[in-house]
């Protein structure tokens, strides 16, 4: 949905075919999106092992034959329990139902996991998405040229320590290398394509190329992830994992105006007109 500070005119807006990006123009003429945040961690999280006895050194028996855990295969019933980090330290409320573990220590295999989940999801095949360009395969100097990137939420389903980890990646921050020593980013901002009248005009990821030649574009997505184990919470990835596409050449070309004494008509083999030979040059 588009929205408007208090106090501001109701935006132009132009929805883009794909969903992505809702631009408006800013108070200086500008053509830029609504960005979104990142996702702020609101809840911590904790756990512990059921049908322990024996000051932690056993476990009971009946109490693993009650639980819908495979006991051919270790498995130990884990209870998660979650708090809110802005209410009360100490008011947890449990997770239900209760999950399962398949190792005789679910305590050092969680804790493995966490230790471990963040390589593992930097190793992903994380899609970063396209970095769209107008106009595209040609540009034209001190023009704006208009990026945008397309990203979505993906989901990876692994095996980590004998358990079933589902990990969830999002999109939350983006940064365009353009190529000729030029970047933008990372931020939220993530662009959105403009109506082709449109092309030519600033917006909050465009960028004009001083040069003419051929440029790599390179767009660098930022994924906040979270992961799950055996169908428990969704626990927070510490930190985000990076994620760029392949380079896309934009060719950067000049334009030359000319003054003509004649028109078509008076002179059909003129520059510019059907009759005449074409040239092109940077």
């Amino acid at each position: 949905m588009a929205g408007s500070r208090a106090g501001a005119e109701e935006p132009i807006v132009d929805w883009a075919g794909s969903g992505v990006g809702v631009w408006h123009e800013d108070a200086s003429g500008n053509w830029v999106d609504m960005p979104f945040e990142a996702p702020q961690v609101q809840k911590a999280y904790k756990y512990e092992m059921l049908c322990i006895v024996n000051n932690q050194n056993d476990v009971d028996p009946a109490c693993i034959a009650r639980a819908n855990c495979d006991a051919g295969k270790d498995g130990r019933p884990v209870r998660w329990f979650e708090r809110f980090l802005a209410g009360p330290p100490d008011v947890w409320s449990p997770i239900r139902p209760d999950r399962c573990v398949y190792t005789e220590d679910p305590a050092d295999v969680l804790g493995r996991i966490a230790a471990q989940i963040q390589r593992r999801f930097e190793q992903l095949p994380v899609n970063a998405g396209i970095s769209g360009i107008q106009p595209t395969p040609h540009t034209l100097r001190g023009a704006e040229t208009n990026f945008y990137a397309e990203a979505s939420e993906q989901t990876f389903n692994v095996i980590m320590l004998g358990q079933k980890v589902a990990i969830i990646a999002k999109p939350v921050q983006y940064r365009w290398n353009y190529g000729d020593g030029t970047s933008l980013g990372p931020t939220t901002t993530m662009g959105g394509p403009l109506p082709q009248d449109r092309w030519g005009e600033k917006t909050g990821t465009s960028h004009a190329y001083a040069q003419t030649g051929d440029f790599n574009v390179v767009l660098t997505t930022y994924f906040q992830g979270t992961y799950s184990v055996n169908g428990g919470p969704a626990l927070p990835i510490p930190n985000q994992g990076q994620f760029s596409t392949a380079p896309q050449t934009v060719s950067v070309w000049r334009s030359v105006t000319r003054n003509y004494a004649d028109d078509c008509i008076t002179n059909p083999s003129g520059q510019g007109c059907p009759g005449a030979t074409a040239t092109k040059g940077r």
